[in-house]
């Protein structure tokens, strides 16, 4: 009966339901591990799959038809009608000229090739550069196709975004999965360039969005304390998939029929429309809670728990509240200072400073990580084993992360990550052009500290804002960080001409990033900004013992727990742990505090909207 009545006073919502169903059983673990996280593996073959699509063999000027109805042997027919060269006794031929008596030639009887290209298919038997010719003037169209993809994600997020919460996130994944089929399916039927580079925008509309839809519902079904866990593994599966798109090229070579057996396969992910529920979360933020209580009931059942009845007016009181709330807030005449979007990052020094460089670091760590990935196939000496190697180390990279970031804290991990990933691109300018695999392994460094480096940045961005413009900041970052990605294809274009280029600019962008970042102040083990009058002053008073602390001290534990009850108190988004009080906390729960204390930013690091949405973002 006490427990009632101290239930009573306080206004609950969703997370304090989890930890009496169950913050991560059975219903959870089955969810993630067979729904949410294997949706991860379509997104890592479709952002990638097109790096072996465009595979470039070695290729000459087709020779005149008169010439080729003669009884000659090909290198007869070059060495009449080529350009080339003798370096080391071995013959070079050129790749875009060939002889002509017409006057169309540049006064030394060279002219551009005038009947198409040859190719040798004995390196490489299918790709688009074959078979639409896109090399010597047309070399870039690749590049563009591949800049074409990430246009399409930046404006898909966006798009699944709007149908995610209008509509929900179970329909609008299951749209974003045709549409992704759809578009990797008419890529092999495409009869030109341009109709192929259509298709890949199309592609690129469902990347990320189609693994961060059932990420979301995954994050929103579990306790503030397994956040954290749900998006390593989440990180962890995307990499799965790069690592199987390398083993499905290796034994697939025919483009086409890659774009085949890295599309049809994901027509299973449709038996989900039985199994995936709907966020209970959105249910609510619409008013459906009769749903609510069933996909919860659901859950306590399976997780063995009773489902309690007891707490199901106060949670439909709070939902009542939200729903009004929100109504009366876009029906209200609004003050303009107090008018909270995009601007109000930056109306204060101390918050515009940390915006630009949470944008600035957003933007070298996405834009190197993709650029790195790219660039894997270039390296070594086998495209396919080297894109694995690539993949492969971000494995330790992440699980290296996940154990120092609570205990070292932020700022100086995602420092030393990034510069060292920089120092060792830039080291690659070092080697001589036959150091393979020295210059391999100094890429296979550089991409292991920048991949461990975002799943730092993800939460120390969320933890930086302050709460009532946390979903605001992270997608204004997120969105001007994703332009980097339409640019980094051309970057890598430069490797054409000398390999290690790209990793040079691609390692000053890290190291600066990483640089940069040490202006950003700690947010381990403090009370994080809730108002933009506190954003304002966490961090204010940064100086240079600040930025020299590599560790932060850890409060004692009754300091600490009172930070947290305050700012719990204080929290805006429902992504957070309430209701600390032993009388109202099962057993269960209260043995979970401890861990919250360690892992503190599992309950702050999500975007959200004033009804608790986590919203979707533009991050690979």
């Amino acid at each position: 009966m006490t427990d009632v009545k101290m239930e009573d006073k306080k206004q609950w919502d969703f997370d304090d339901l989890l930890p009496y169903v169950g913050e991560f059983g059975r219903y959870q673990k089955l969810l993630v591990w067979l729904v949410c996280l294997p949706a991860c593996i379509p997104c890592g073959f479709h952002a990638f799959n097109q790096l072996f699509m465009a595979n470039v063999p070695d290729h000459w000027c087709k020779t005149p038809p008169d010439l080729e109805q003669q009884n000659w042997t090909l290198i007869e027919r070059k060495m009449a009608t080529i350009p080339y060269t003798v370096n080391q006794g071995v013959m070079e031929f050129s790749k875009c000229t060939m002889f002509n008596s017409s006057e169309e030639t540049d006064g030394n009887n060279i002219t551009h090739c005038l009947y198409g290209w040859e190719f040798d298919n004995s390196t490489v038997s299918s790709s688009i550069v074959i078979d639409f010719e896109l090399v010597c003037s047309r070399s870039l169209y690749p590049t563009i196709g591949l800049s074409l993809l990430n246009v399409g994600g930046i404006i898909g997020v966006y798009i699944f975004g709007v149908i995610s919460d209008r509509v929900g996130r179970k329909i609008s994944f299951f749209l974003c999965l045709s549409v992704e089929l759809v578009g990797g399916f008419l890529t092999a039927l495409a009869p030109n360039f341009w109709l192929w580079a259509a298709c890949r925008f199309v592609v690129g509309l469902t990347i990320p969005a189609i693994y961060q839809i059932p990420f979301i519902i995954a994050l929103e079904l579990v306790g503030p304390t397994y956040r954290t866990f749900i998006t390593v593994m989440t990180c962890l599966f995307y990499t799965l998939g790069m690592l199987l798109l390398s083993g499905v090229a290796y034994v697939v070579r025919d483009w086409t029929h890659l774009c085949y057996a890295t599309t049809l396969p994901f027509l299973v992910f449709f038996i989900y429309l039985v199994y995936l529920p709907e966020s209970p979360r959105w249910l609510m933020s619409q008013g459906r809670f009769a749903e609510v209580k069933s996909i919860m009931k659901t859950c306590a059942k399976i997780n063995g728990k009773e489902f309690p009845e007891h707490l199901l007016p106060q949670l439909e009181r709070k939902m009542t509240e939200n729903r009004n709330s929100s109504l009366s807030r876009r029906s209200a005449p609004k003050e303009p200072h107090k008018v909270v979007g995009v601007s109000s990052l930056f109306r204060t020094p101390n918050m515009r400073l940390k915006t630009i460089l949470i944008t600035f670091n957003w933007f070298a760590n996405n834009t190197v990580y993709v650029g790195l990935s790219y660039y894997g196939p270039v390296m070594g000496t086998d495209e396919y084993f080297s894109f694995f190697l690539s993949g492969l180390v971000e494995i330790p990279g992440y699980l290296f992360c996940w154990a120092v970031m609570d205990r070292w804290g932020r700022r100086w991990p995602l420092c030393m990550l990034m510069v060292v990933g920089g120092l060792f691109c830039v080291a690659t300018v070092l080697m001589p052009t036959d150091a393979v695999n020295e210059t391999l392994i100094l890429y296979l460094i550089a991409k292991f500290a920048i991949a461990a480096s975002f799943l730092i940045l993800y939460p120390f961005a969320g933890e930086l804002y302050p709460t009532e413009v946390r979903g605001i900041g992270i997608g204004f970052t997120a969105y001007l960080g994703g332009l980097g990605l339409a640019v980094i294809p051309f970057v890598n274009y430069l490797g054409s001409e000398m390999l290690v280029l790209p990793l040079v600019v691609m390692g000053f962008i890290s190291a600066i990033g990483g640089v940069v970042g040490l202006r950003l102040p700690e947010t381990l083990f403090k009370k994080l900004p809730q108002t933009m009058e506190e954003g304002e002053e966490f961090g204010k008073d940064f100086g240079m013992k600040e930025c020299l602390q590599c560790i932060p001290e850890k409060p004692e534990e009754s300091i600490e727990m009172h930070e947290i009850a305050g700012q719990v108190d204080n929290e805006e988004t429902p992504l957070r742990v309430e209701n600390t009080t032993p009388l109202s906390t099962p057993l269960a729960h209260r043995k979970s505090m401890r861990k919250i204390l360690v892992h503190r930013m599992s309950s702050l690091e999500l975007p959200v909207d004033k009804s608790g949405l986590v919203k979707l973002h533009y991050w690979y």
